[in-house]
């Protein structure tokens, strides 16, 4: 067994846990049978929102699923027991991002407080190619940037949502597809995921790159970035970047 696997990385601290970090939480094997099964499994959603005057895209493709309802053909309460063994909580939906490529994204944003059941962690599992994550205080200051690794755990307190903020940011990289799963526990979850929005959301199946059948590899710059910095030293794969706060925004 890998300690070091069984060890987080604290990256904020709060009452309720902040913010942990377990870069190599499954085995390489499984977190890329795990994000295929997923990838063609699920019903992604392609949604549109409203923007300010205009109807934007949602830059990923989006799965939800209640926990009480899970398919049974997709790995979901296998991944769901493996969270659980590590962070127990009342988690009762599966929200799922899928990252086609680096244009993909998701802007700096905490979860909504009225949609979680407070006190009960975010435990976000990732898939696929190593994508950045920025994590950054409200308070302002400096972010930090940690690149989630396939098979990684991330969890987040309740708490931290009302401290922080977190986002992915879009890369000119060449990146392969990235998965997220997230499970949290909601106050009331639908009995089905959530329609399309009344602009036109658009149903699309997702089919994997063909050189991710032979297994699942971040560009070689990130690769095992932060697991590797961090049986040395934290500072190589954890970084700090100074984003631009939106005036208006959080």
């Amino acid at each position: 067994m890998d300690l070091f696997a069984a060890t987080p990385l604290q990256l904020v601290e709060d009452a309720e846990g902040g913010i942990r970090y377990w870069p190599a939480f499954l085995g390489d094997g499984e977190a890329t049978a795990w994000f295929h099964a997923l990838s063609e499994g699920c019903d992604w959603q392609h949604q549109r929102r409203p923007m300010y005057d205009r109807v934007v895209d949602v830059p990923r493709l989006q799965a939800w699923y209640p926990l009480d309802a899970m398919p049974p053909g997709l790995p979901l309460a296998a991944m769901l027991a493996r969270v659980q063994a590590a962070v127990p909580g009342r988690y009762n939906s599966a929200g799922l991002n899928l990252y086609r490529d680096g244009r993909d994204s998701v802007a700096m944003h905490n979860d909504k407080l009225h949609m979680l059941v407070p006190g009960q962690p975010i435990a976000l599992l990732s898939l696929g190619a190593a994508r950045r994550m920025n994590i950054r205080a409200k308070a302002g200051g400096r972010a930090l940037g940690i690149d989630l690794e396939p098979g990684s755990l991330l969890v987040m307190s309740h708490a931290s949502q009302v401290t922080h903020e977190h986002g992915i940011p879009k890369t000119a990289r060449p990146v392969p597809p990235r998965m997220s799963v997230v499970f949290r526990a909601r106050p009331d979850v639908p009995p089905r995921p959530p329609p399309p929005p009344a602009s036109g959301g658009l149903r699309r199946t997702f089919t994997p790159a063909q050189g991710l059948r032979g297994g699942v590899s971040a560009p070689e710059e990130n690769a095992r970035h932060v697991a590797g910095a961090s049986r040395g030293g934290m500072d190589a794969g954890l970084q700090a970047a100074r984003l631009p706060r939106k005036a208006g925004t959080r």
